[in-house]
């Protein structure tokens, strides 16, 4: 019989062992080889096992991907303890038991860790996420499916908790698939009806059904759930598959889903402003739909088989083309076809990636681990420093680029990073004194740092708006070593960003060149749909060659490049709302550039949040952020 694909095997290290030691053995009971699960084991050990994007919070917590999507779309704050684990109740629990909290008692699921989950929940709804001001509505995504075992604790203890805070303070929206099998092209109900089924069997009944569909789904079908789910129609919110996700909150604003809540939860908010709040955002959703013209990046990493490895870097790079009406089209490189070797095993592959790699108007270096890959990396800096193409490196990309510098530059011939090479004579690259050897977990440098500017001419910059410090989120271990920093400097590379103690180097730029920048920190943690963040922008209008333009004007995009249009098409641009006509993508209040400001009060105008009006901590008159120590374009400034 042949192994079943979904087998896993535990410590392949030991197995492909005692499959040499006892060869007989395994032949007779398996029909495999050793040669896959060595193939196997390379790639589990070389993609650390993690498909997906590790996101980083300001305090340095490490939690899932999701976490980053509400801070993009809600334009919030979030911290560690807004991601609230299995293991950390039970860590919490056992901890009050070790202390003598339960008087003796027996520790049970229900009420100790059921109650624990009530106190997480009741103290994090009264954090801050935006601003100092308490939140009126917290959101609680209760993940899994229902009737999964890990999940019961928590669907007990919000059973329990929609007693203790009341009805009026307690939504209940299930998120259901509607599927449409295409034999028959008609909805099927039935998911819906069972999981619903399930979740009144424990003790919650929805409030809103959310379900997701590949179409649109007609009135009876909703009526149909209504009718078996024990809801009102207008309580079944149909979300089909859209041609661009900021379509969605538009599609759930016109189901009625903000009076619903409204009502439902007494929040007294004032419709009156609802078209003016949701302004923007609109104006974003329609500039998806009416884009024509492309950029070209070309991403190169060695996690391309992932489509969540950079999942992050994604969304930086499209908030930064919407925003001055491009699409961005992606092309991902895995960095070890980039490499000599694939030249030898596999010349087609080899040409095929430097072909897309040159084809492209951009080039970005994401963030990684390991040495696999490194040198496709470091092939790929030196292409586009030498042939002038726009450059963004970030975190393993910078140390990517100084060590490609250092080589063909420098003239140090054996520079590399002691992440790859322990025993190199020019180690440009070294781990941090904090990093612990052998311990993976927290050891890394993480969460927000102020990174300090240098008082040097500078693109990046003036990008954030000449301010003298910015705040990013970092996650690496590694750090270029101080050591070599003047003589890499005597050769062109400037360090234009340094720690606060200027001991370590957070951002490189090359003088001679359109935009060669590679930063220490991780900038797309910070991107939004509406603010791009510095970097990010500064690579696409690079890639557009409207960078030096957009400087110009002061780091505010002119309506040329607010447009669609060809560089030499009119100046006048229609179907552009106005309110982005001088769009000014950076938090500072003074203007920088010498050339005229079209604001009344020469102060260049930011983008806004999330929405204008009395949302977010913004007033609809009022453009400037709450904190004046607050960046429009991701990451905090300080003048």
């Amino acid at each position: 019989m042949a192994p079943k694909k979904s087998t896993i095997v535990l410590n392949v290290e030991q197995f492909i062992h005692d499959i040499e030691e006892r060869p007989a053995i395994w032949n007779r009971n398996f029909h495999c080889n050793k040669a896959f699960l060595e193939q196997m084991w390379d790639e589990l050990s070389s993609t650390h096992k993690l498909p997906s994007e590790v996101y980083v919070l300001d305090d340095g917590a490490e939690v899932d991907l999701d976490l980053g999507n509400y801070e993009r779309f809600l334009d919030i704050t979030l911290h560690r303890d807004n991601n609230i684990t299995t293991g950390k109740i039970y860590k919490m629990v056992i901890e009050k038991e070790r202390k003598g909290d339960y008087l003796g008692q027996t520790v049970q699921v229900v009420p100790h860790i059921t109650n624990a989950i009530q106190e997480w929940v009741a103290r994090v709804a009264e954090k801050p996420v935006k601003g100092s001001s308490k939140p009126q509505v917290c959101i609680v995504e209760l993940g899994g499916t229902i009737g999964d075992i890990e999940g019961m604790p928590f669907v007990e203890a919000f059973r329990q908790f929609q007693f203790r805070v009341k009805r009026e303070n307690f939504c209940l929206a299930h998120v259901s698939l509607v599927p449409l099998p295409k034999a028959t092209g008609e909805p099927k109900t039935k998911p819906t009806q069972s999981s619903v089924r399930e979740l009144r069997g424990c003790g919650l009944s929805p409030d809103l059904i959310v379900c997701r569909s590949e179409k649109p789904i007609g009135v009876e079908v909703k009526e149909k759930i209504s009718n078996f789910c024990h809801v009102d129609p207008d309580q079944v919110i149909c979300i089909h598959d859209l041609s661009s996700i900021y379509h969605v909150p538009l599609l759930m604003e016109q189901n009625g889903v903000i009076e619903f809540l409204n009502e439902r939860l007494k929040l007294n908010i004032d419709m009156s402003q609802r078209t003016k709040c949701l302004q923007h955002w609109r104006d974003l959703a329609r500039r998806t739909e009416t884009i024509r013209r492309e950029v070209n990046i070309a991403i190169v990493g060695k996690y391309t088989k992932f489509a969540d490895s950079y999942a992050s870097v994604v969304k930086a790079v499209q908030h930064a083309a919407l925003a001055v009406n491009r699409k961005a089209n992606l092309v991902f490189i895995e960095s070890c076809l980039l490499e000599h070797d694939t030249l030898q095993r596999e010349p087609s592959k080899y040409h095929k990636e430097w072909q897309k790699l040159c084809e492209s108007n951009g080039i970005l270096v994401p963030g990684g681990f390991g040495a696999r890959g490194m040198e496709g990396k470091i092939r790929a800096c030196q292409w586009a420093r030498e042939n002038k193409r726009p450059f963004l490196g970030i975190c393993l990309g910078l140390q990517a680029a100084v060590i490609e510098f250092a080589r063909n530059v420098a003239n140090l011939k054996d520079a590399n990073s002691t992440e790859i090479n322990p025993d190199t004579a020019h180690p440009l690259v070294i781990d941090m004194p904090e990093h612990h050897k052998g311990q993976m977990g927290g050891t890394m440098r993480l969460g927000k740092r102020r990174t300090v500017f240098a008082d040097k001419p500078s693109t990046i910059r003036q990008l954030y708006g000449n301010p003298k410090t910015v705040d990013e989120r970092h996650r690496h271990r590694y750090e270029v070593n101080p050591e070599y920093v003047s003589q890499l400097e005597s050769y062109g590379m400037n360090f234009v960003g340094t720690d606060v103690d200027q001991n370590r180097m957070e951002i490189i730029e090359l003088s001679n060149h359109p935009y060669f920048v590679a930063t220490q920190y991780h900038p797309e943690y910070l991107s939004r749909p509406l603010k791009p963040s510095p970097p990010f922008l500064g690579l696409i209008l690079a890639a557009e060659d409207r960078l030096q333009n957009y400087i110009e004007r002061g780091c505010r995009l002119s309506p040329r490049q607010l447009s669609d249009a060809s560089s030499d098409e009119d100046e006048s641009v229609n179907g552009v709302s106005h309110s982005f006509a001088a769009l000014k993508l950076q938090g500072n209040k003074k203007c920088t550039s010498t050339s005229t400001c079209t604001s009344t009060d020469n102060q260049c105008e930011p983008l806004n949040g999330l929405v204008n009006g009395n949302i977010n901590g913004l007033n609809a008159n009022d453009h400037t952020l709450d904190n004046d120590h607050d960046g429009a374009c991701g990451g905090s400034r300080s003048d």
